[in-house]
């Protein structure tokens, strides 16, 4: 069998992806639809349906920390592991995983709660919890995918005249890459989920509804909100999936 062929996932993968993107899509954009079904469920609950602010505007609220934050956790994750591996950081690298690990050890609740004197309440606590939060897999994995590339490869590279830049850029990220991108994974999962407790101090995510449920004793408000975060991180999940089979059998082809 090819490797073009085995790089195709399952014909269900795809289909579960298509399936359950659209079902987070149909939910987003129509929630409101579903009133009828909620207050059935939940007769002794009135509102049954959150109404404060449209599950559109949570979604691009939420989806917006999250991709911001990652986006400053894989930078500075990529750019910290890339410079451990260098023969000038190899030294460093006990303490920038301590300190990437730190940054996860803390629970999110006890960092927003550190930032929230420094920085106010909303937005901006919120992407500083979820950045240190998703630090950790992200240099964690960039060490171990620089690490696997064989020194024998390296030293052919070398010895074709190849500089340091080259050697980095042609060679090693594109055989590390498979094991980067499964940090940056395990890092997005996780701010996908953590980024609900952000509303605990006024951010504006899909936790919104959650936290106002658990309040107010709604369970329909964490049931929509518990819901639509959980699809998120599901699709989110298998996308990247995707994404890693891709590199991983990219990989198989060019050691054939």
């Amino acid at each position: 069998m090819s490797v073009n062929a085995l790089a195709r996932p399952p014909s269900w993968h795809r289909f579960l992806l298509i399936a359950l993107s659209t079902l987070l899509i149909a939910l987003v954009l129509g929630m409101e639809q579903l009133a009828p079904l909620f207050r059935a469920l939940f007769p002794d609950q009135d509102p049954a349906m959150y109404q404060r602010e449209s599950f559109l505007n949570l979604t691009l609220a939420h989806l917006a920390l999250v991709l911001l934050s990652s986006l400053i956790s894989v930078s500075i994750g990529v750019a910290a592991g890339l410079f451990v591996t260098r023969p000038a950081g190899r030294e460093f690298e006990p303490l920038v995983s301590t300190l990437a690990a730190i940054g996860q050890t803390f629970p999110p609740a006890a960092v927003l709660a550190i930032a929230v004197p420094l920085a106010g309440f909303g937005f901006v606590p919120t992407l500083v919890a979820l950045v240190l939060y998703g630090l950790l897999p992200v240099v964690q994995n960039t060490v171990a995918g620089l690490g696997t590339v064989p020194s024998q490869t390296l030293e052919a590279a070398r010895g074709n005249g190849m500089s340091a830049w080259q050697i980095l850029w042609r060679i090693e990220l594109p055989l590390a890459m498979r094991v980067i991108i499964a940090g940056v994974r395990v890092s997005v999962i996780i701010n996908i989920g953590t980024a609900t407790i952000g509303s605990t101090v006024g951010a504006t995510t899909l936790g919104t509804p959650i936290i106002a449920g658990l309040v107010g004793n709604n369970l329909p408000y964490v049931i929509q909100g518990a819901i639509l975060v959980g699809l998120l991180a599901i699709v989110t999940d298998l996308a990247f999936e995707r994404l890693e089979r891709r590199f991983s059998f990219g990989e198989e082809g060019n050691a054939q």
